[in-house]
């Protein structure tokens, strides 16, 4: 009877720290986080309204700015459109051709040349199509500056007027962007250089700059291509330390890079070795904006943050192209800039040579088993309509994939109920002696073949698979906003309802703490009834522990993306379904409701 205290109390100890952590610790946390991301957010702003050309880029391709090899970098110098704008003002406030396909609207800024105003056409705010669609780029101006830019600079002491920032690119009277219908904007230095900025796109997101520079001069000119996206003010993230948001790069042979805003804030810029192939960005949970130079042309990337300005920037500076008398020279790179699709991103890498453009969507470790889960559930997806059911018809899938293992287990534990009298006798006989009571039963287990751990096997097999579902849940744009049935209108986002205001009948908002939805009770229920399937362990603490575990992860799981419940509810049903049959063929009786029953009957001394 002292053990069971003991262990009754140990329990109760662990529950009260568990939900005492998360809620004076963890949620107090999340809600500091979030105050400092808006405190951040509104000092952006402060200064975006304060100081004239708040949200000007970093020179491209060199730590601290400095990384040239010219003084004459277009973006550096000061100015631009009024500050403190709404954002529908700060577009509307600068000269503009529209950007308009079947995915994708917005306009590029004929002031400077940039691209700072793309709106995402498939993806709204909410799970109300209705509401706004996102916005992925924003002018400067506005409260939330994020935009990309292209341009050719010269090395340090060159004479040579440059586009800036301020220059009044000219386009076609009419221009209008379309994956049909590329723009070319023109500007002219007036010392004989004329630059051109062809602009196309695709039935998708992805942007190709060309740029050209005709020497109308009787010298030679030098000059550097560099493309950068810069992002004004520190973005809200989802804080999970599973996915990276962020700065992000494949270089070379060097791989995929990632490096925080935080890591730029304290440490200073990053600056990888040159490379002839790669990308880089930054890259949000569902959203990327992603420069592409040239495959097989050297360039020089960085990733850098200006306190001054609070603006982080990605950037790269090419190899320079050599412009003759009376002639001309090009350069060419590209521009993702919208949601992380597995299948449009995949279809880059393969399609236009980019280096492992996959990892711009953070799979994580479990790679090997994320990516080929999600592929397996979109495709179920595309014959069923729905992926809460794809999900479903994998999680059938899978149980037959583990049949002979699992089976192996029930046949096992069905063993174990049919010695339940054996076991009886022994801890009868040698209730006195602990030791002598464990080496019996072990001899007893040895002789049947039997592992006492074995109702344990079906929980464990299924964690891999649990971690990987629950990252393609998690960083898939296909689950964002995907709904299964009833109540459930996002796969991705925990059960909306809770049990502590009876599931929507009281007018009140429980804390997170108290967000115990339906799904995750039918989780924990199915889970208690799989326990309860399987002869009770012969240990004190391992019986309090199987009582016990539904609880805990019931309330554990509670937050987690409703997928991942609905995932682990179903394929508790179907554990259960298989153990019963496997029981019966092994001539057990399932007395399922007795130890249901023993579960809550208050032991006598001796039973202890």
């Amino acid at each position: 009877m002292a053990d069971n205290r003991n262990t009754i109390l140990a329990i109760v100890l662990s529950l009260v720290v568990l939900l005492g952590w998360q809620y004076f610790v963890a949620q107090p946390q999340m809600e500091r986080q979030r105050a400092e991301q808006q405190a951040a957010q509104s000092q952006s702003e402060s200064q975006t309204q304060d100081a004239p050309g708040s949200a000007v880029p970093q020179t491209p391709g060199v730590a601290g700015s400095a990384n040239v090899p010219g003084a004459n970098v277009p973006g550096t110098a000061a100015g631009g459109p009024a500050q403190g704008l709404s954002r529908e003002a700060a577009v509307g406030n600068t000269p503009r051709v529209a950007i308009d396909t079947d995915r994708v609207e917005g306009s590029i800024n004929l002031t400077g040349g940039r691209i700072d105003d793309l709106r995402l056409k498939d993806y709204h705010e909410t799970v109300d199509p209705t509401s706004p669609t996102i916005v992925l780029f924003s002018p400067k101006g506005s409260p939330k500056p994020y935009y990309a830019d292209f341009g050719l600079t010269a090395d340090p002491g060159a004479d040579i007027a440059l586009p800036d920032q301020n220059a009044q690119w000219t386009a076609p009277a009419g221009a209008r962007l379309t994956p049909s219908n590329p723009v070319t904007l023109t500007w002219d230095n007036g010392a004989g250089l004329v630059f051109e900025r062809t602009i196309s796109i695709d039935d998708n997101y992805m942007f190709t700059v060309d740029q050209t520079v005709r020497n109308e001069t009787d010298a030679a000119v030098q000059l550097y291509p560099y493309g950068l996206i810069a992002r004004n003010g520190l973005p809200e993230t989802t804080g999970f330390y599973i996915l990276h948001e962020g700065l992000i790069g494949v270089f070379g042979e060097e791989g995929l890079q990632e490096v925080d805003y935080d890591t730029l804030q304290e440490d200073g810029p990053v600056r990888p070795a040159a490379v002839n192939d790669g990308w880089l960005g930054i890259t949000d949970k569902y959203w990327a904006a992603a420069l592409v130079p040239t495959p097989g042309s050297t360039f020089q990337p960085q990733f850098s943050y200006s306190a001054q300005t609070d603006n982080f920037q990605a950037d790269f500076l090419a190899d320079p192209i050599q412009v003759a008398p009376g002639a001309s020279a090009s350069a060419s790179s590209q521009l993702f800039a919208g949601a992380k699709e597995t299948a449009n991103i995949d279809s880059y890498q393969d399609d236009l040579g980019i280096k492992n453009f996959e990892l711009l969507i953070d799979w994580g470790w479990f790679y090997f088993l994320t990516k080929p889960l999600f592929y397996i559930i979109d495709y179920l997806y595309r014959l069923v309509g729905n992926f809460g059911v794809a999900i479903l018809l994998v999680t059938v899938g899978i149980k037959l994939v583990f049949f002979p293992l699992a089976n192996k287990s029930y046949v096992s534990m069905s063993k174990m109920k049919l010695v339940q009298p054996q076991m009886t006798e022994i801890r009868d006989r040698y209730k006195d002696d602990k030791q002598k009571q464990q080496q019996a039963l072990m001899e007893l287990y040895k002789k049947e073949k039997i592992n006492p751990l074995a109702g344990c096997l079906p929980v464990l097999i299924q964690i891999p698979v649990f971690f990987a579902l629950y990252k393609v849940l998690f960083v898939t744009i296909e689950m964002r906003h995907a709904p299964f049935f009833g109540w459930i209108q996002d796969l991705s986002a925990p059960d909306p309802t809770s049990l502590f205001n009876l599931f929507g009948l009281i007018p009140w908002d429980p804390p997170q703490l108290l967000m115990l939805g339906i799904w995750p009770l039918i989780m924990g229920i199915t889970m208690f009834v799989q326990m309860k399937m399987n002869p009770a362990p012969p240990d004190p603490t391992q019986q309090m522990i199987f009582t016990w575990m539904p609880v805990l992860f019931t309330f554990m799981l509670a937050s987690f993306p409703a997928g991942l419940v609905i995932y682990w509810a179903w394929n508790n049903s179907l554990s259960i379904a298989q153990q019963y049959v496997i029981m019966r063929r092994q001539g057990v009786k399932v007395e399922l409701f007795d130890n249901i029953k023993s579960t809550f009957r208050r032991k006598k001394p001796d039973e202890s």
